[in-house]
C-alpha cells in the first residue's frame, strides 16, 4: 500500500509502498477514506525539537482518520466488515488506576497512533476494535476524520458550565474554530475569539463567534472587559498555548470563572497565582484528548443533529500524492482543516 513515512530525523517526509499491516486478535483492519492533518502532524514534518524527542523514524505517521472496516481480528463482534469509523488515536492501558477508575483519557501509560505507534497517513490502518467509532454512512469522510480534533473542542470547551455564559476562545487554530462552534451550540451568550491571524479569526466569525478581537492590534484584556459590562469572561477555552495569550486569559477571567486549557507552551510560563487564579477562586482545567467514549458521544450528537456543522472548517483537500502542498498550506496558517486523500 501506498503510506507517507517520516522516514529520517529531518524535515519532510516521502510516500512510499510499504506492507499492509497485519490484523491481530481485538484488532481491525481499516480501508482509510479521508486523513486529516493535525498540528501534531505538522511539528513531525518539520521536525522540531519535540518530534525530535519524541517520534522515532522511520514509521507511517498521521492519526485523525475515517474508513470502512474491511477486515475483523479474533475476537471483535461489535464491528462488521462495512462499518463506517473513526478513530479514538489514544491507545489506552485499560488496567491502571487512572483506566480503572474511568479516566482513560489521562492514563498513564497512552500511546497515540502516529507518533508513538503506525499511524494513518496511509491506504490501510489497523487499530484495536474498541478504539473505533461507528458512524453514520451518511456522515462524509473528511467530517468523520474530523470527529477526532472535534472532540478536543468539545472537552474542553464542556468540561464546565458554558449556556447563558459569556466564552472567551483564545487561538483560533482549527480546534479553536471547532470549539468557537461547540461553545455557540451550547448555548453561550457571547463567544469572543482572539488571534492575530485574520484569516483564522474570519473563520471563527463564520463559526459563530459573535466577537473577534485581533491581539496584535488591540489590548485582549481591555476588549474582553469591555465586552462584558467591566467583570470579565465567565469561561476562558485557551487553545493558543502562547505565553503572553494565556496570561491575557487569566487576566481577562471574571471572579468565580473557569480556564480550560488545550494549547500546550513550549517553555514554562510564569502565572500571577495569587491574584489571577487563588484570590479569583478560579477553576483551572488542564484538558487531554477526549473523555472515553462521553465525548465521542457529545461529539456525534453535534454533528449528527447539525447542531455544529464542520463545512466551513474544511478549507482544504489533497491527494495523499500532494501531501507536500498540504503541509505547506497547514504551515501557512491560511487553512482550517485539510484534508488528504488516500
Amino acid at each position: 500500500m501506498r503510506a507517507l513515512v517520516k522516514h529520517h530525523a529531518g524535515f519532510g517526509a516521502e510516500l512510499r509502498e510499504v506492507p499492509i499491516p497485519a490484523v491481530g486478535p481485538g484488532e481491525v483492519l481499516v480501508k482509510v477514506q479521508a486523513t486529516t492533518i493535525c498540528g501534531t502532524d505538522v511539528h513531525i514534518y518539520t521536525w522540531d525539537e519535540w518530534a525530535a524527542s519524541r517520534v522515532q523514524t522511520p514509521m507511517v505517521f498521521g492519526h485523525e482518520f475515517s474508513g470502512i472496516v474491511v477486515e475483523r481480528g479474533a475476537g471483535v463482534s461489535h464491528l462488521q466488515v462495512g462499518d463506517h469509523v473513526s478513530a479514538e488515536t489514544h491507545i489506552v492501558c485499560g488496567h491502571c488506576p487512572q483506566c480503572r477508575r474511568g479516566e482513560a483519557h489521562v492514563c498513564a501509560n497512552t500511546k497515540i497512533i502516529g507518533v508513538d505507534t503506525q499511524g494513518c497517513f496511509a491506504e490501510y490502518a489497523v487499530m484495536p476494535a474498541e478504539n473505533l467509532w461507528k458512524n453514520d454512512p451518511e456522515l462524509p469522510p473528511e467530517m468523520a476524520s474530523a470527529m477526532e480534533p472535534l472532540g478536543n473542542a468539545v472537552h474542553t470547551a464542556l468540561s464546565g458550565p458554558i449556556a447563558g455564559r459569556s466564552v472567551a476562545v483564545i487561538g483560533c487554530g482549527p480546534i479553536g474554530v471547532m470549539a468557537v462552534a461547540v461553545a455557540k451550540a451550547s448555548g453561550a451568550s457571547a463567544v469572543i475569539a482572539f488571534d492575530i491571524n485574520e484569516y483564522r479569526l474570519q473563520l471563527a466569525k463564520t463559526m459563530g463567534a459573535t466577537h473577534l478581537v485581533n491581539s496584535r492590534e488591540e489590548d485582549p484584556v481591555a476588549e474582553a472587559k469591555k465586552l462584558t459590562g467591566g467583570e470579565g469572561v465567565d469561561v476562558v477555552l485557551e487553545m493558543s498555548g502562547n505565553a503572553v495569550a494565556i496570561k491575557q486569559g487569566f487576566s481577562m477571567l471574571t471572579y468565580g470563572g473557569r480556564i480550560s486549557m488545550l494549547g500546550l507552551p513550549t517553555q514554562p510560563i510564569e502565572l500571577d497565582i495569587t491574584n489571577d487564579i487563588v484570590f479569583k477562586g478560579a477553576q483551572v482545567h488542564g484538558i487531554v484528548g477526549r473523555r472515553m467514549y462521553q465525548t465521542w458521544q457529545q461529539t456525534a450528537g453535534f454533528l449528527n443533529s447539525g447542531q455544529v456543522d464542520l463545512a466551513p472548517m474544511i478549507t482544504h483537500r489533497f491527494s495523499l500524492e500532494d501531501y507536500a502542498q498540504g503541509f505547506e498550506q497547514m504551515v501557512s496558517g491560511h487553512s482550517g482543516k485539510v484534508v488528504l486523500y488516500p
